[in-house]
C-alpha cells in the first residue's frame, strides 16, 4: 500500500512515464516547494503559538486549520524535492528563482515576502487574548499576501503540473482567509497593518 501510495505521489509531482525529465535545482519549481515549504512553516509556528495566547474559538479554529493545511502543503513540497532527487536547501538566497534572491529582507528573521521578523514573532508569544488575536491576524494576512505572491510566481515559472495547481490552490485559500481574518480584525476594532 505505501508503495502505491508513492507510486500516485511521484506520478503527481512530474513523473507520469512520459520521459518528462524532474526539475533541476535551480528550477522554479524546486525553488517554490523550498522557499515556500520554509514559509510554510513560520505560519505553522504562529499558528501554534496564538491557539495556546486566546480562548477566542473562531480565531483558534482558523488558526488550526491554517497550520494543519499549510503542515500538510509543506510535506507534499519537501516530498517533491525528494522524489526529484533534490536538496531541501540552496546556497543561493531565497527568492533566486522569482529573480528576487538580492532583495532587502524585512528585518532579522524575515527571510521572504510576508514573513514575521524574529522580534514580531518574540512579541506574538508574549501577548495573550484580544492583543494576541490582533496581532496574529495582521501578521498572518501580511504572511499570506507574501505567499500569494510567490504562488503566483510559481503558477507563472513551475513546470510541473501538479505543483502548479497547489499554488493556485494556495492563492485562491489564502485569500479567502484574508478575507475572513479582515472581518475578525474588524470584529476586534483593528486593521490589517500591524
Amino acid at each position: 500500500m505505501l508503495v502505491a501510495a508513492g507510486a500516485i505521489t511521484y506520478a503527481g509531482a512530474g513523473d507520469d512515464g512520459s520521459g518528462v525529465e524532474p526539475p533541476t535545482a535551480d528550477s522554479a519549481d524546486a525553488g517554490f516547494a523550498r522557499d515556500m515549504s520554509v514559509h510554510h512553516q513560520q505560519a505553522v509556528e504562529m499558528s501554534y503559538i496564538v491557539r495556546d495566547r486566546t480562548d477566542d474559538e473562531e480565531v483558534r479554529r482558523l488558526a488550526y486549520d491554517i497550520a494543519q493545511t499549510q503542515a500538510n502543503q509543506r510535506g507534499m513540497m519537501l516530498g517533491w524535492l525528494d522524489l526529484w532527487g533534490l536538496p531541501k536547501v540552496s546556497a543561493k538566497p531565497p527568492m533566486t528563482w522569482m529573480d528576487m534572491g538580492d532583495m532587502p529582507t524585512a528585518g532579522e528573521g524575515a527571510l521572504m515576502p510576508g514573513m514575521a521578523t524574529d522580534k514580531e514573532m518574540e512579541k506574538l508569544g508574549e501577548l495573550n487574548g484580544k492583543q494576541a488575536e490582533i496581532f496574529y491576524l495582521q501578521l498572518m494576512t501580511k504572511h499570506h499576501n507574501g505567499g500569494i505572491h510567490m504562488a503566483a510566481g510559481c503558477v507563472e515559472r513551475c513546470t510541473v503540473g501538479a505543483e502548479k495547481r497547489l499554488a493556485q490552490g494556495m492563492m485562491r485559500g489564502q485569500q479567502s482567509e484574508i478575507d475572513l481574518m479582515a472581518d475578525l480584525l474588524k470584529e476586534r476594532g483593528a486593521d490589517a497593518t500591524p
